[in-house]
């Protein structure tokens, strides 16, 4: 096992309590470029804690909205759930903690600037959510995510998220209309592991409606869902 970095012990400090494990911590700060090329010196890359970290933060997120909104139905808290937790919100908050300063990427994605990439500083916190359920166990997590999500959750807009969530205003449309839902596929990608761009496209009942592309499956989602929205004739 490695050992702790200083800087690790660093921003660990500006945390609600120190962690049992701080080699989680670390892990949860590894981009799988800097474990393939320094495997010798690194316990593991944060892939899997972001797998964890991801259903940790729906479900305090989701606890959350239903202590502070109790006469809410199902609909809008899955709404202002997906407002919250999203790639463009979840950077922000790995930018708040200045989680860049503290990522290692491999010397390929240093090059191409990583550490300001949405979807690294996203990823990573999410790892970050999951190290911190396994060293302290969900009741220390949900508060640190109320914590950093609370003017966020008490200005919360249902109407504002429908606006921005395409996916959502889509689905609404075409169930009604047709009472099916619509399909997401990806149909490409492109470029190295480092800089991927991914190619969408949304159909209904097996008609193709538009294609999108994103820096992720999620961004180019919601780009095919926009475009199908302009379409008249769903």
């Amino acid at each position: 096992m490695t050992s702790v970095s200083r800087s690790i012990r660093e921003l660990e400090s500006h945390f609600p309590y120190p962690f049992d494990q701080p080699q989680l911590l670390e892990q949860a700060l590894t981009h799988r470029s800097y474990y393939f090329e320094n495997r010798s010196r690194s316990s593991g890359h944060n892939e899997r804690l972001e797998f964890l970290g991801d259903a940790v933060l729906d479900l305090a997120i989701s606890s959350e909205l239903m202590r502070l909104y109790p006469e809410e139905n199902e609909g809008v808290l899955s709404k202002w759930r997906a407002s919250l937790v999203n790639e463009t919100s979840l950077a922000e908050k790995a930018s708040s903690l200045d989680l860049g300063l503290y990522l290692r990427v491999g010397k390929g994605e240093l090059l191409s600037q990583a550490l300001q990439r949405p979807r690294i500083l996203a990823s990573a916190y999410e790892a970050l959510i999951g190290a911190f359920f396994l060293d302290g166990g969900f009741e220390k997590t949900e508060k640190f995510v109320a914590d950093q999500f609370q003017e966020d959750l008490r200005n919360v807009s249902a109407s504002a998220e429908f606006e921005a969530d395409y996916k959502t205003r889509l689905q609404e449309k075409v169930q009604k209309e047709t009472h099916a839902p619509p399909d997401y596929r990806i149909i490409k990608t492109e470029g190295p592991d480092h800089n991927k761009k991914f190619f969408v496209e949304v159909s209904v009942q097996g008609k193709v409606l538009a294609t999108g592309e994103g820096a992720s499956r999620k961004q180019a989602e919601q780009q095919a869902a926009q475009l199908a929205l302009s379409k008249v004739d769903l």
